[in-house]
């Protein structure tokens, strides 16, 4: 695991998340002590930035790229994902930074993706879910999750999930410039389209936990635009 891990970049986008940050990121080191991590601040004014320059006083593995302001999550997945391609590593992961995406499924990622071109942290198969989710979360999460495998026709049971491992042949073979989705439906298009392209995949079980602080960043306009590229991708690719 050594090997892989020091070939591995681990892709944090943050908006306002100082109340997490720190301790994501040292659950991080519990588990994969040598893999870099990239946090691509989107100019919190909570004083994200601070808190990661701080702790790379400690680590040098911890690298920040800061943006000029709030250029959204998908925007920033896309940079972070293209400056890990451009700084060479082989491996490269993106997950949220509030606490949601447990780092224990880290070294399960790093395990299967010597196997598989793609991983894909999946609360929708056996020994996955989600915790403090209200019913109608769960619900409307199902629901999307299977309207894109149903008009996909794709067997990929976690969709719109953002805790996924991709080797980067995978991702230079995508147009990330090219990428315009926001939200969920971007977690969309970059798996349908490595999937087309041929790319094997594996779905890992984790058990998703509602943000511990502030509140989640979900909108109508968000779960609004992802069902309706799901009818475009499929006519697209």
């Amino acid at each position: 695991m050594n090997d892989i891990s020091e070939r591995l970049l681990i892709i944090i986008p943050t908006y306002n998340e100082v109340h997490n940050i720190n301790k994501l990121i040292m659950k991080i080191r519990k588990y994969i002590p040598d893999c870099g991590i990239l946090v691509v601040d989107d100019n919190s004014p909570d004083g994200t930035a601070s808190n990661v320059k701080n702790m790379q006083k400690q680590d040098k593995n911890i690298h920040l790229l800061q943006r000029g302001g709030k250029l959204g999550l998908a925007s920033a997945r896309t940079t972070g994902l293209k400056r890990g391609l451009d700084k060479g590593y082989e491996y490269l992961c993106e997950m949220d930074a509030d606490l949601s995406h447990n780092p224990k499924y880290l070294k399960k990622f790093i395990e299967k993706i010597t196997e598989y071109d793609f991983i894909i942290g999946s609360r929708y198969i056996q020994g996955g879910g989600v915790l403090n989710w209200p019913l109608r979360r769960k619900i409307l999460s199902k629901v999307g999750n299977f309207f894109s495998r149903l008009i996909l026709s794709t067997p990929i049971h976690d969709f719109t999930g953002g805790f996924n491992m991709w080797r980067k042949q995978v991702l230079e073979n995508m147009d990330l410039d090219g990428i315009e989705s926001e939200g969920f439906s971007f977690h969309i298009e970059l798996k349908y389209k490595a999937y087309k392209k041929g790319f094997s995949f594996k779905e890992v079980p984790i058990v998703f936990e509602e943000r511990v602080q502030d509140a989640s960043k979900m909108s109508k306009k968000i779960i609004f635009e992802a069902f309706w590229r799901v009818i475009l991708f499929r006519f697209w690719f």
